[in-house]
């Protein structure tokens, strides 16, 4: 009895569902510990040696893209507005088909570690330098919304205030990453991926068996409330006029064109041209492994999507059959809301463990990565032995988990995550994506021009998103990525000079 008071106080979890929590952690670190030993050279730490297997790197991809931002985010835009979310996966599914074909070769053919590296053979180590402190501040901002999601979670479900759950989850994870580097999180990654998939299913199977009628009367509830609508058409031309028309045009992220176009020049910016996402498809043993692996990674992406978008359609149907039932003070909570208050023992510990499992993969790995690849090694400290560059990585795990634990304290105060962390990527990956796309498309040569586009590309975006955030200048954030894309690639085109291939410097193998 004692037992059950005390891991019960503040919260409606009991010994059993955290029995599932701890058995789970303890597998996951476990895993960790086991793939991560035997780490003797920064080729093990940064990219396991290219000696993953593609289904393993596949899976954490997944898990990757996924995060908690997915699992709790996702079902709250279903149950809050309706599908239109997917819309993004139609763009996605085709950016990874360019990844696979345009993106990969080049960051193979010069063996890359981090693939700013490319940005030094391609133009030089100014560019490649810029481009690793934009990937630092996106991935720093975008990873601390997403910590920031299931630590707020788990906060609800354990009745735990949000600093110690954000210092439980940051030890964590720079506990096994700075053990065991890229293996230890790849492998992490797979235990993830089958434990939120497995929890959604169970999650929807439990709701459905809560709703009177079923599926059924969730698809007949949800679509007639509109939850259920995917494609956003925008006003007819003929109908609402041409102002109208392009009012929404420019303002609405929603619209099917811009919701498709968002989904793949920001895919395309957010698995190409970041380090974490491509750093998981650098760690098989080659080219075309890696294609593969990027190929299968939209089946697990989209299979994640439908089922949490299901829920959040399962949630409305539940609470519209139940209106007497309390709703979070935040509707952005409702899943972890409705685990707390409605779901029983050992299933609770289940979702508590996903939201976890969600949620410990950071990015702590890949800004190790760019930062001793592109910044200490070449520039900050040129002639140290493998074993201090070994040594500064885990350092650098240590440090960066620190910052990252304070960015998402910074980010609890807001609301509509999911939208937040697109808005993130928004200001930057533009400028990313740009002059990635310079260098592989195109035999234009800059390097200081590159800086300054790409520097103040991400500076427009950042006002126009102020300007869009307080009404100022009705501009929806899904623009951003395209005009920051747009102006970057256009000033490295202009200032640039034509050089023939043979220029270029030769691959490192």
């Amino acid at each position: 009895m004692e037992i059950q008071t005390f891991f019960s106080s503040g919260s409606s979890l009991t010994w059993q569902d955290y029995s599932v929590l701890l058995a789970l952690l303890a597998l996951l670190i476990f895993v960790g510990i086991y793939f991560g030993r035997e780490e003797k050279s920064t080729d093990d730490f940064f990219l396991g040696g290219r000696k993953i297997p593609w289904w393993a790197a596949c899976l954490s991809f997944v898990a990757t893209e996924i995060s908690a931002v997915t699992l709790i985010a996702v079902p709250a835009i279903a149950y809050m507005e309706n599908w239109e979310y997917a819309q993004f996966f139609i763009g996605s599914f085709l950016a990874r088909v360019v990844i696979a074909f345009l993106f990969i070769p080049a960051f193979y053919h010069y063996n890359c570690t981090s693939i700013y590296e490319f940005l030094k053979y391609r133009f030089g180590q100014e560019t490649q330098i810029a481009g690793s402190i934009l990937f630092f501040i996106t991935r720093l901002l975008a990873s601390g919304v997403r910590l920031m999601v299931a630590c707020l979670a788990v906060s609800i479900l354990i009745g735990w205030p949000i600093i110690p759950t954000i210092l439980l989850f940051s030890v964590i994870c720079i506990l096994y990453i700075a053990w065991g580097g890229i293996k230890a999180v790849v492998w992490t990654n797979v235990v993830q991926a089958l434990t939120f998939m497995i929890a959604g299913v169970v999650a929807i199977v439990f709701l459905l068996t809560r709703i009177d009628g079923g599926a059924a009367a969730v698809i007949a509830l949800a679509g007639n409330a509109g939850k259920l609508k995917i494609f956003n058409w925008g006003p007819a031309l003929a109908e609402s006029g041409l102002a109208e028309f392009l009012q929404s045009l420019f303002s609405n992220p929603n619209l099917f064109v811009l919701a498709t176009l968002n989904g793949f020049f920001g895919s395309m910016a957010a698995f190409g041209t970041d380090q974490e996402t491509m750093q998981r498809l650098l760690t098989v043993e080659t080219r075309q492994e890696s294609q593969k692996t990027m190929l299968m990674t939209p089946i697990g992406s989209f299979l994640v999507m439908i089922i949490f978008l299901f829920i959040g359609a399962c949630l409305y149907a539940f609470y519209t059959q139940h209106p007497g039932m309390p709703l979070p003070e935040k509707l952005d909570n409702i899943f972890p809301h409705f685990i707390g208050q409605t779901m029983p023992p050992w299933m609770r510990g289940l979702m508590l463990a996903a939201i976890v499992m969600a949620s410990i993969d950071s990015p702590l790995g890949s800004l190790t990565t760019s930062f001793v690849t592109d910044i200490y090694r070449p520039v900050i400290f040129k002639s140290g032995t493998e074993r201090h560059y070994l040594l500064t990585s885990r350092v650098c795990v240590v440090v960066f988990g620190i910052i990252l634990a304070f960015i998402a304290y910074f980010f609890s105060h807001f609301e509509k995550f999911l939208w937040l962390a697109f808005k993130i990527g928004g200001v930057t990956y533009g400028s990313l994506l740009g002059v990635f796309l310079l260098g592989l498309l195109t035999k234009r040569r800059c390097n200081r021009a590159n800086v300054v586009a790409m520097a103040l590309a991400a500076l427009g975006m950042l006002v126009l998103l102020i300007l869009s955030e307080k009404q100022i200048f009705p501009l929806g954030w899904t623009w951003l990525l395209l005009i920051g894309t747009f102006l970057t690639f256009a000033t490295g085109w202009i200032f640039g000079e034509k050089a023939e291939s043979a220029a270029e410097p030769p691959p490192k193998n």
